[in-house]
């Protein structure tokens, strides 16, 4: 591992199922050596996906509602296929085809390597608000929600609403609020755990 701290990349990866239909699911992207590495956990549907061989993209996208979406069972985005046969967010702003080149396998995170086939910037990259970005910090904390404790989640929460309130629009609204679901249902599970 790098001594410094590497720059994650927060994507929308789109793979193909076995049946040929896409498969959604937002993944925090770095590069090493030339290379794009994506960690996913298992047992995953994209793991899955990306071991088979069959196409896949990275998206990049402003639309904050795709990656809390993905997380909370909202995974039908309209996709296009690009030239190479990949699946691609109608709606991203650059994506760019890969290669699965080199597996490290682990029992708890592999890590995959992919080499860039091609690139397509459809539109400029003007960044993100404070809202988008504090969608996109709740995205990581939802998908974690079982290796968090329910106190960390609510600071990280009750901090990033700042942004939410002072900057967000109707897709960061409505994204916050999918995401908001998720993390009050998880904790009413919990809440039924300690009950029974």
């Amino acid at each position: 591992m790098n001594s410094q701290a590497e720059k994650i990349i927060e994507s929308i990866v789109v793979t193909q199922n076995p049946d040929g239909s896409p498969h959604i699911a937002p993944f925090g992207l770095r590069q090493r050596n030339g290379l794009l590495l994506l960690a996913p956990f298992r047992p995953s549907t994209s793991l899955d996906n990306l071991l088979s061989g069959r196409q896949v993209s990275f998206n990049f996208t402003v639309d904050v509602r795709v990656f809390a979406g993905a997380l909370t069972g909202r995974r039908d985005w309209p996709v296009i296929k690009s030239l190479l046969g990949a699946w691609v967010l109608e709606n991203a702003l650059s994506y760019q085809e890969v290669k699965l080149v080199n597996v490290i396998d682990d029992d708890v995170r592999p890590e995959l390597y992919f080499q860039t086939q091609s690139l397509v910037n459809v539109s400029p990259f003007m960044g993100f608000n404070r809202a988008q970005a504090a969608v996109l910090e709740l995205c990581v904390l939802v998908s974690r929600l079982n290796r968090l404790s329910i106190e960390k989640i609510d600071a990280e929460i009750n901090y990033l609403q700042i942004a939410i309130d002072k900057t967000a629009g109707e897709h960061e609204f409505e994204a916050w609020g999918w995401l908001i679901d998720a993390v009050e249902n998880h904790k009413a599970t919990l809440q039924g755990h300690h009950v029974a």
